[in-house]
């Protein structure tokens, strides 16, 4: 995946609590978990009412 070892990881870790500081990284992982989830239910919501829609087209088509 995108030819990141790790020691690469481990780097980009490092500058992350650098910048961020340690403190503030279980609330970065918890904002980014819960964007994460929000467009997950977002995106099967939208697969739903895509399958709603094409089962009442069908039904129309069929009457």
């Amino acid at each position: 995946m995108f030819g990141l070892g790790m020691p690469e990881l481990i780097v980009i870790l490092v500058i992350i609590v650098i910048i961020f500081g340690a403190g503030k990284l279980p609330e970065i992982g918890s904002g980014i978990g819960k964007g994460i989830k929000n467009f997950k239910e977002a995106t099967k919501k939208e697969a739903e009412s895509k399958k709603l829609e094409e089962s009442d087209k069908d039904t129309d088509n069929k009457a």
